[in-house]
């Protein structure tokens, strides 16, 4: 009888062992499949700068580019309202110095195929915000179809002590 459960126990521990292994190759295939999926989506694929110039001559004078593109995001510094040899225009008329702006920023839009409804972030900086919280309503005609996050701050100056206001965006361009 000895001899009988030997054996049934030898057998048993055989079973166990060859489940066992069959089990941790199974978990092994698994994990080397998990690892070539996760490597898959590791591949990124290196998105070149395309900078866009709205002035080029008063821009390389300041020693800034209005606009860069990479990728789906675009970003855009700040507008001001000027005319294209750099002179501040509207001077002393705030609400003309935001639309001024704005029409600025609609042309750098324009050019990545964009409008205001694929803009994610608007930062306004001003040196009169009691001024652009009266005319603030008339960004409802620009953003038809929601807002997008960004701050409103006031500011001492700005580049030129004619400037009021000045606005910059963050964009991403759906596919």
């Amino acid at each position: 009888m000895k001899k009988r459960i030997n054996f049934t126990n030898k057998f048993t521990l055989i079973l166990m062992l060859l489940t066992l292994t069959f089990t941790i190759q199974s978990c092994e295939e698994k994990e080397k499949e998990s690892k070539k999926e996760v490597e898959k989506e590791i591949v990124v694929k290196p998105e070149k700068p395309e900078y866009f110039l709205l002035r080029p001559e008063v821009e390389k004078a300041y020693g800034y580019s209005h606009a860069v593109k990479i990728g789906n995001d675009i970003k855009i510094s700040g507008a001001v309202s000027m005319d294209d040899e750099g002179n501040p225009t509207a001077i002393g008329d705030f609400e003309q110095q935001m639309k001024n702006c704005y029409a600025d920023l609609e042309k750098i839009l324009k050019h990545y195929s964009c409008t205001f409804d694929d803009v994610v972030k608007e930062d306004v900086f001003t040196t009169d915000m009691p001024k652009f919280l009266e005319v603030a309503g008339y960004r409802t005609e620009i953003y038809k179809k929601q807002f997008p996050t960004g701050s409103w701050l006031g500011v001492k100056e700005l580049a030129l002590p004619e400037f009021m206001i000045e606005i910059e965006l963050e964009v991403h361009k759906s596919e």
